[in-house]
């Protein structure tokens, strides 16, 4: 059940995001990176990526939350774990 919520976690994050600039293009050009704590990274500060990572790190968190409370975990034991399939994926 773990992996499955795991993977479904994977899938909504790397849907692309209603700015012009994705997640995966992001990645992809550097501009940002992903953090062990499960959320994401200016690398390359600008306003377009900032609007990203401020939009991704909310949905982020938003779900983190939903399956702590789901699991009765806390929302940082969710983020690790899905930090470390993130970070797998790179």
């Amino acid at each position: 059940m773990r992996l499955l919520v795991l993977v479904s976690l994977v899938c909504v994050f790397a849907a692309t995001s209603a700015f012009a600039l994705d997640l995966q293009s992001a990645r992809k050009n550097g501009a940002v990176v992903e953090q062990v704590t499960g959320y994401i990274k200016a690398a390359q500060p600008s306003a377009e990526v900032d609007a990203l990572v401020a939009d991704v790190n909310s949905k982020r968190k938003a779900e983190y939350e939903r399956i702590a409370k789901e699991k009765g975990t806390s929302v940082e034991q969710v983020a690790a774990v899905a930090a470390q399939e993130l970070l797998k994926k790179q």
